[in-house]
């Protein structure tokens, strides 16, 4: 696929806006009934009830915490909240909703939903500016079935199964407005969407299928095309720059871009048409007589007060309070267990940059690359502690440092004690690495040479000493050696060579 660059004016007719669907995963229950919410792995069609598959005669009991964590969400979100909630009859007839109508909310004469008009400032990636991304509303509905197809593309199977263990589990679908100009914007928006989701607490966004999207991308003003169920915010970004090319590819050959609704295949990296785009009218909403209006005015202080320290509240407390630079600070709020984390070492040593240093560019590493959730239960805050202290100590170097990293995360045994018992601690005897500095120049005279005229010769000569000393000594000292010896040599030479010029 052709790259294009995003962030030129040519796009600046590029039009996207987001659905986004998260599970509220954090709920024991179902949103209208007592169904368990943790329907993962579970026998097709075995978590469900009456009232799940809709039969007649049952009426939905509306889970109060549901409705609290919905309230949460948009209070963080910048929302305007109402005093009252109504839900309505989404109808559609469709394989996974066994009721054939969804239970969710409306805003029509007045606000029904949990929240509208909000907002979410981002700090663009690749530029020195904020951006608004309006929020059109938050509400609370039931999520439909699963659908299984007998094939990994939508348009190639021979046939579908319904598996409907899903079927009312609560979900918080949060639409914004067209404000992204690029799939770099949305992914920017995405991430810390998710952030925000985990610092509450009321949706694990790593859980298959807890955060879903769609998205409504339009080209120069012409129709809205919606991508349907993308399963992960990793390929949002994906589709949206498929469906632009697409859409632009169709404009140059003088080919209408039509309103309709497509799918992202996953596999094959396309978006498949689907369906004619249905309108809001299509869906004939109705309010839902068997949920009675909840009324909220007298509980959104007691929710708002007790929010959690959401990321970007956090990120500025972590600058102020530990002096970290705002690029550090935000890696480490991004993932809210590594901010956990990051706390809790400094409670062991106070010195939060090396810290944060260690555990953003080593440690985040071996746990991005831990499939199996086995590295956080070797390696404590203390590990990262200890590290730190023994490094600012000058017991051990950087390059040390990574070593025991690496055996700290095979094993889990103190940075103390991978010292003690391999014997890398650091060489800070200037007679033992005088030693191995004058075997340094006397093999590498043309280096010396280089280093009399320019000072970065005195790295590669580093670098030798560090490879004969097995990393072991401490460069600082290395440094100061190979000046102090350099420059006799250079003074030696400038007086044998006077002397000679005299004769």
């Amino acid at each position: 696929m052709r790259n294009y660059n995003y962030n030129n004016n040519s796009n600046k007719h590029i039009k996207i806006g987001l659905e986004i669907h998260c599970q509220l995963t954090a709920l024991k229950s179902k949103l209208f009934c007592s169904c368990s919410s943790d329907y993962r792995g579970k026998e097709p069609n075995s978590n469900v009830c009456p009232i799940c598959v809709g039969l007649p005669g049952t009426l939905p009991l509306l889970n109060r915490k549901a409705v609290e964590y919905a309230i949460m969400i948009a209070l963080s979100l910048n929302c305007s909240i109402p005093e009252r909630l109504v839900f309505y009859r989404k109808n559609y007839f469709y394989p996974d909703l066994p009721k054939n109508f969804q239970i969710t909310q409306y805003n029509s004469y007045e606000q029904a939903s949990v929240g509208s008009n909000g907002y979410l400032e981002l700090d663009y990636v690749n530029g020195n500016y904020k951006k608004i991304i309006r929020i059109r509303r938050v509400q609370l509905e039931e999520d439909p079935g699963r659908l299984v197809y007998d094939s990994v593309s939508i348009d190639r199977a021979n046939y579908t199964l319904v598996d409907y263990n899903r079927a009312g589990v609560a979900l918080v679908e949060i639409v914004t407005e067209p404000d992204f100009d690029s799939p770099e914007e949305v992914r920017v928006f995405l991430n810390k969407l998710a952030s925000i989701l985990e610092h509450l607490g009321v949706c694990n966004t790593e859980l298959d299928g807890a955060v879903r999207c769609d998205v409504n991308v339009s080209f120069a003003d012409n129709a809205r095309v919606e991508i349907k169920n993308i399963n992960s915010f990793k390929e949002v970004e994906k589709a949206i720059v498929f469906e632009i090319t697409r859409q632009r590819s169709l404009l140059v050959r003088g080919i209408k871009v039509t309103s309709e609704t497509r799918h992202w295949d996953d596999v094959r990296r396309i978006t498949i048409q689907s369906r004619a785009k249905e309108e809001e009218q299509d869906y004939r909403y109705f309010p839902e007589q068997d949920i009675p209006v909840v009324y909220i005015a007298n509980k959104v202080d007691a929710i708002k007060a007790g929010l959690p320290e959401l990321p970007d509240e956090k990120v500025s407390r972590f600058v102020k309070e530990y002096s970290l630079p705002e690029h550090t600070a935000k890696i480490l709020v991004n993932n809210k267990y590594l901010a956990g984390f990051f706390e809790e070492c400094v409670k062991h040593y106070s010195n939060a940059r090396e810290i944060a240093n260690w555990i953003i560019s080593d440690l985040k590493g071996y746990i991005d690359r831990d499939k199996d959730n086995i590295v956080l239960t070797r390696v404590t805050p203390r590990h990262i502690a200890e590290l730190a202290m023994l490094i600012d100590s000058n017991k051990i170097n950087r390059i040390m440092a990574k070593q025991i990293m690496h055996i700290m995360v095979s094993n889990g045994d103190m940075p103390s004690s991978i010292v003690q018992n391999m014997c890398i601690d650091n060489i800070t005897s200037k007679d033992e690495l005088r030693e191995i500095v004058k075997k340094v120049i006397i093999e590498e005279q043309r280096a010396v040479k280089d280093a009399i005229i320019n000072e970065k010769a005195f790295n590669y000569l580093l670098g030798k000493v560090m490879r004969y000393s097995k990393g072991r000594a401490e460069p600082t000292l290395v440094l100061e050696l190979l000046k102090e010896m350099i420059i006799n040599i250079n003074n030696k030479e400038k007086i044998i060579n006077g002397n000679n010029t005299k004769k």
